[in-house]
């Protein structure tokens, strides 16, 4: 049933990516999206993950040669959204600010440092326990931007947390509850935010994403 419902959600939202970007969707630009969904596939599955993401990297490789300029419009806008929120949410001159094309982050394996930290990529696959956190100090925030997100998150109970996700496509698991289709957003603070000893706000976007967000 739950591979019947993913297959559903899959083809609702191709369906939902022709209709917006139909008159760009030419033989070409379907094979390569066939092939970054097969990409996304391997990864999200575990093996082969090598081979997904030349999969990815060949269906991205794909798209922006026969639509240059979409691309490079749809990647200014995302980073001009990226830059006006940091502006708005972080403090300046104490935060950690990274770009990339692709980043693959495991702060789920080993202690690390909880920082002000903001991060934009183009294809992202983020792996966060934060009971494995080391604060930096009483209040921190995260923003995690980009165009092709896959985000697992752990949050422990003891810990104040202030989460913002937004999904244009893809799926929101939180806690078992999942949203999967166009437009998913989420907004969630801890009961015991306000009274923690240590607090962190999370602030996801993606274009594309899968995020999962489990209460420990």
């Amino acid at each position: 049933m739950d591979t019947r419902k993913r297959f559903l959600a899959i083809g609702l939202i191709g369906i939902g990516v022709m209709m917006i970007f139909g008159k760009w969707l030419g033989f070409f630009t379907i094979v390569a999206l066939i092939i970054i969904g097969y990409g996304v596939y391997k990864v999200r599955q575990g093996e082969e993950v090598k081979t997904g993401y030349i999969l990815l990297a060949v269906g991205g490789v794909m798209i922006l040669l026969d639509h240059f300029m979409l691309v490079i419009a749809i990647l200014m806008i995302s980073l001009g959204f990226y830059y006006a929120k940091i502006r708005k949410t972080q403090p300046e001159g104490n935060h950690v600010q990274k770009q990339n094309v692709t980043s693959n982050i495991h702060w789920d394996r080993d202690p690390w440092t909880l920082r002000n930290t903001s991060m934009w990529h183009v294809i992202g696959e983020l792996d966060i326990d934060l009971s494995l956190a080391i604060e930096e100090s009483e209040s921190n925030i995260l923003m995690f931007h980009g165009i092709v997100g896959d985000i697992n998150l752990i949050v422990p109970e003891n810990y104040g947390v202030d989460i913002e996700a937004f999904v244009l496509f893809g799926q929101i698991d939180f806690d078992q509850e999942k949203e999967t289709g166009m437009l998913n957003r989420l907004y969630w603070k801890s009961p015991n935010y306000h009274t923690s000893e240590f607090k962190v706000k999370i602030i996801i976007s993606y274009l594309v994403g899968d995020v999962d967000i489990r209460l420990t």
